[in-house]
Parts: C-alpha cells; structure tokens; sequence
C-alpha cells in the first residue's frame, strides 16, 4: 500500500527537478547576456527577474492564475492550440515555479561569469578561439561554482514553494499537491503529528542542500 506522503513528494521533486532543468537552459545564456551587456534593458529586465523576492508569494500566483486562466493571454493562446487551460494542472505549476524560482537561478550565475572578468575570454581569443569556444571552454568551467549555486537553489526553493502553487494549482491530490501544500492540508484538519514530521523532512532536506552547497563552493574556491 503506497503511503499518503508518497505522491506529494514525488510530484514535488517532479516539479523541482523540471523547474531547475528549464531554469538552468534559459537561465545560462540570460545571465551570460546580463553579465556582459551595456544595453538600456539591463535595468528593467534585471528587476523583472528580482520581482519574486520583493514580491508576496500570493501576488505572484494571482497575476499568474489570471494570465493562465480562460480569460488570461496565456490561457487563450493555450486554449486556441488545443491544450486547454493551465491553471490548476502541473503545466501551470512548472510555470509558475519557473518564474518565481528565476531569480534564485539567474542572479548566481550572473554574478559568477561577472565575477570572471573579460581577461580570460581576451586571452582564449587572442589564441584563434571563437566566442562559442571561449564561453564553452573558458566562461562555463570558470563559472562553476556559481553553476552549483544556481541549480541547488533553484531546487531547493522550488521545493519549498507554498503561495504561488497554491494559487495556481490549488490542492489537488496526486495532480497538484506539493508536499508544502500536504503539510498545510494536515495543520488544517489539526493532525500536528503528520505536520511535523513532514516540516522535520523538509527541514533536514534543507540543511544536508544548504551544507553541500556551502562545502562544494569552499571546494570549488580552492580549485580555481
């Protein structure tokens, strides 16, 4: 017999592992541009990405559940191509995840190929290699701790997430029922003992994340 807690938490190391992967393919060459640019974008697009820490959880997930819904830009276009609405499915979790996580992705990596300086990639390129080479063979190595940091936090936030998949996903079991959003279902129906002992889970899962980050930056550091 599978336990209670067993599809909350697949389904929300499911929507960490998919929010991370996405946030990384979309977050390394974003961040790359951030890093290097002098464009007037850089501002305003710096602070888009910064709006999930400033901004309450439930903010987020309103704007999102009404741009996901029948009536909302995205929820129209999704409904003409035939997938019908988002909102209330995992789809529309993993989208919500991926913009609130952004910035816990984006902002690592920007500040470590930041952090690089233009000497290293000047040099590669005085040497005949191209662009692409120096960001594959130069900026990417160069940058990995910060490549660490980026996906462990991503991760790690994404599994703590609580406001937005409740406003987009709502509690449905097996289908968008995070392991946050189980946790508050037991303190609801006052069954402090299964609350517990889940928030303790969490709790450990967050501190072994946060001690392996920690010792791999350290590491890492002593590398480069």
């Amino acid at each position: 017999m599978t336990p209670d807690w067993l599809p909350p938490v697949l389904l929300t190391l499911k929507l960490a592992a998919s929010t991370t992967l996405i946030l990384m393919c979309l977050g390394i060459p974003l961040a790359w541009w951030l890093a290097n640019t002098h464009s007037w974008l850089k501002a305003p697009l710096n602070a888009v990405i910064s709006l999930p820490i400033v901004l309450p959880p439930t903010v987020i997930g309103f704007y999102l559940l009404l741009l996901l819904g029948p009536k909302g830009a995205i929820g129209q276009m999704t409904q003409s191509l035939g997938l019908g609405s988002l909102a209330f499915t995992f789809y529309g979790l993993l989208l919500g995840s991926v913009f609130y996580s952004m910035p816990f992705v984006v902002q690592p990596l920007q500040n470590a190929f930041e952090t690089i300086g233009k000497r290293p990639m000047e040099a590669a390129a005085s040497l005949g290699a191209s662009p692409i080479d120096c960001f594959f063979t130069v900026a990417l190595p160069l940058a990995r701790p910060g490549l660490w940091t980026a996906a462990v936090l991503g991760f790690a936030h994404t599994v703590g997430e609580f406001g937005v998949v409740l406003m987009i996903g709502g509690n449905i079991p097996e289908k968008t029922q995070v392991i946050s959003i189980y946790i508050y279902e037991h303190v609801e129906t006052l069954e402090y003992g299964q609350a517990h002992l889940l928030s303790m889970g969490l709790l450990l899962f967050s501190f072994v994340v946060l001690s392996i980050l920690y010792a791999v930056n350290k590491r890492s550091r002593g590398v480069f």
